[in-house]
């Protein structure tokens, strides 16, 4: 399954947190153009729905209590900046926006924020799964390298010929090196049709 573009939005669903009217009503406006179905949303209350991204106005925050803490996995935000003090800002850092609109909003902008929400999303998501797959690849080359001493010492060989005969023997079985090792790191030995 491909994923949605970034700049197609129709069909999306956003979680809004807007107190002011004028602002709620432009949102409103360029989200129905945009094919963007809302929920609204008043902190503290259950989510309304499941959204693929969120507006809040930091005029919500902080966000005191833990369920309105509990934002959606996964789901960008895109805060809503009144003024830009010092305290205001460290606020909304902790929602870890992806974008951000300053208001009185306008129409103009909102586009460009909601897309730069999804990417950066996208990106930052495809980077949280290269370190899981980089530390699960760290964590098995632990057991490859445990496998190959073990093999060295039981066969009095060198290192090569060690790593040689556990792929060997992974190719054989139709596993993987780091399976292969695993197996003789439980086992203590290769299998016999190598050995």
């Amino acid at each position: 399954m491909s994923k949605p573009s970034s700049f197609s939005l129709r069909g999306r669903r956003a979680l809004v947190a807007i107190k002011d009217e004028r602002d709620l009503s432009i949102v409103r406006r360029q989200f129905e153009r945009l094919g963007i179905e809302i929920c609204i949303w008043q902190p503290g209350c259950s989510l309304p729905c499941r959204p693929d991204v969120m507006l809040i106005d930091d005029e919500f925050l902080p966000l005191a209590s833990a369920t309105q803490r509990t934002l959606p996995a996964r789901c960008p935000v895109i805060a809503l900046l009144g003024t830009e003090t010092p305290s205001r800002l460290k606020l909304v850092l902790e929602l870890n926006p992806a974008s951000f609109l300053v208001k009185p909003l306008r129409s103009a902008g909102i586009y460009a924020a909601l897309v730069i929400a999804f990417e950066g999303a996208e990106r930052t998501n495809e980077l949280k799964q290269q370190i899981v797959k980089l530390e699960e690849r760290l964590r098995s080359r632990r057991v490859v390298l445990a496998a190959v001493l073990h093999v060295m010492h039981s066969h009095s060989v060198a290192e090569p010929a060690a790593f040689a005969l556990i792929r060997r023997a992974a190719m054989e079985q139709r596993k993987t090196i780091e399976q292969m090792s695993a197996e003789i790191a439980a086992n203590g030995s290769l299998p016999r049709a190598t050995g």
